[in-house]
């Protein structure tokens, strides 16, 4: 039967060298550590950690609680500083930018999807995806939103407030909000978290899509191995260091490939670990 939990993977070999940023790089970084002061004690939560993420790539970050994945990613998204290390983004050293100026650089180089969608609860659809552009002070800012909207298939929700719109609806605002000042990269914290199977999968489907048609770089964080086998590589970072680096063999089609049920996994998990043949455990 198939495995429905072992990953099928090929062997990466991380591109990460010293002395500056690869050129095809969008992500770059190198020796970052992130400490942090409780009381006396010093908590070591990344130690050393270096990754290139290449122009159009579809990367999965995953690891246990605990494990550094969310300090990891704070960093990527510019919400937070290493302790060392260089971070250079779409080409620049941002990791020892002032508060205001990373600020600048999420607005403009990173589109932010979150697990909980992070709308507000008065504004319609076509607002939520203006105020990025706001912010940037960009022009033609209403024809961009809608475009944005179109292309997650909300062309039809345009004024439409969160209450009014399924979970799905609302995380696909939230995309729309992403891609809308076409940033170097997407970062998704659990996009599909929140959601039942349909909506997570329409989700997938669209995060799919925007990579293989639009080649639009897409880093997800997620706990999910299901989630991450819809990817084309995955990061597993433990102990604030990164273990393993692979890049997936045959990525899932979101809506083609369907998740097993727990029995299934469960059987899949039983014959993983202790061999026999598959009607041992049916």
């Amino acid at each position: 039967m198939t495995p429905f939990l072992k990953f099928s993977l090929k062997h990466r070999t991380n591109g990460a060298s010293h002395g500056g940023a690869d050129e095809q790089s969008v992500i770059s970084i190198r020796g970052i550590t992130k400490d942090y002061l409780m009381g006396e004690e010093t908590l070591h939560v990344l130690r050393g950690v270096s990754l290139d993420i290449q122009r159009g790539e579809f990367v999965s970050i995953m690891g246990p609680s605990g494990s550094g994945k969310s300090t990891l990613m704070n960093i990527l998204g510019a919400l937070d500083q290493p302790t060392s290390g260089e971070y250079f983004l779409d080409g620049k050293d941002i990791s020892r930018l002032s508060s205001r100026a990373l600020a600048q650089i999420r607005n403009r180089k990173i589109g932010f999807v979150f697990q909980n969608f992070n709308l507000l609860k008065r504004t319609t659809a076509l607002r939520q995806v203006e105020l990025p552009l706001i912010y940037a002070n960009a022009s033609d800012r209403r024809s961009k939103a809608k475009a944005a909207l179109t292309s997650v298939g909300l062309d039809q929700r345009l004024n439409h407030l969160p209450s009014e719109l399924s979970g799905g609806q609302q995380q696909r605002v939230a995309i729309a909000r992403a891609l809308v000042t076409n940033p170097a990269i997407i970062l998704a914290d659990e996009p599909t978290g929140n959601l039942d199977s349909r909506s997570g999968t329409e989700v997938m489907q669209i995060f799919q899509r925007l990579n293989e048609q639009d080649g639009i770089t897409t880093i997800f964080v997620t706990h999910d191995p299901w989630i991450a086998r819809h990817t084309k590589r995955v990061v597993m970072i433990r102990d604030g260091q990164i273990v393993a680096d692979q890049a997936v063999a045959r990525p899932l089609v979101a809506g083609v490939d369907q998740r097993p049920s727990e029995a299934q996994e469960l059987q899949s998990m039983l014959q993983d670990a202790y061999g026999g043949k598959p009607e041992e455990y049916t």
